[in-house]
């Protein structure tokens, strides 16, 4: 199972970082007896092996080298895959950059590398099947890209950063089985790719006989890209982990030790 991570964005809400915002340390970890800082892409990565992947497809910027320094070529179980999206063409551009690594009949796990949520065995809880999302409910829907569905969780529209949006669910990761990634690029590809956001190429994919659901399981999301949000991410982390271990957890194995 291929896990993907669009991370070739400039990060331009956080910024100025002298790293790239996929490494920005939130929470801690243990090396050993050694407790180190825990870079927020670390969370996306321990929950898609949690939901079965053992590959990861990175998609990096050509100056994001330090993520490839950071992860090498193995965490966990899982070898570790990087593809570059030469120039910021947006979500749907930088998730079809993995699309030559995935066989149609491998299933597939998207997620945000710049965000934290609960539970973290959400990706199991998805359907495999067919297109998946996992939504969470927010106060501020309009900040995200809020899915509409009906009764039986179908989806009928995702409303990319609409105000006034229908749903207060938003989707915050992703499963799909590698055929439908195909479909969605095919599609992405007969519209000139001019689709930047996975929503609206979602709702051309529906309007043409697609099926997508929403599962929602989700019970805390948090976008780290602000400052505001970042705060936010400590605050969950210290919530959810007893006195003193803010963000600890079991670590992640790295392909070779960092000094």
């Amino acid at each position: 199972m291929w896990g993907i991570i669009p991370a070739a964005g400039n990060g331009t809400r956080i910024q100025p970082l002298a790293f790239s915002k996929e490494l920005l340390p939130v929470g801690s970890r243990f090396d050993g007896a050694t407790e180190r800082p825990r870079a927020v892409s670390e969370y996306l990565i321990e929950r898609m092996l949690r939901g079965g992947a053992d590959k990861i497809c990175f998609v990096i910027s050509r100056w994001k080298f330090d993520i490839l320094q950071y992860y090498g070529g193995e965490i966990g179980n899982a070898a570790i895959a990087y593809m570059v999206q030469p120039e910021a063409k947006g979500l749907c551009d930088s998730i079809f950059r993995a699309v030559p690594f995935v066989d149609p009949e491998e299933p597939v796990l998207v997620g945000l590398p710049d965000t934290i949520w609960l539970p973290e065995d959400a990706f199991a809880r998805l359907p495999e099947d067919k297109l998946a999302f996992l939504t969470f409910p927010v106060s501020r829907p309009e900040l995200f890209d809020a899915v509409v569905t009906d009764e039986a969780g179908r989806v009928r529209e995702i409303q990319v950063k609409r105000e006034g949006a229908e749903s207060n669910c938003v989707w915050g990761a992703f499963r799909m089985p590698g055929s439908v990634l195909h479909a969605l690029h095919r599609l992405w590809r007969r519209r000139r790719e001019r689709d930047e956001y996975i929503g609206t190429l979602v709702n051309a994919y529906l309007a043409t006989g697609g099926e997508a659901v929403a599962v929602p399981v989700g019970t805390a999301y948090v976008d780290v890209g602000t400052l505001g949000g970042y705060r936010e991410a400590m605050r969950l982390l210290s919530e959810g982990a007893p006195s003193g271990t803010i963000g600890q957890v079991a670590p992640l194995q790295f392909a070779a030790r960092r000094r």
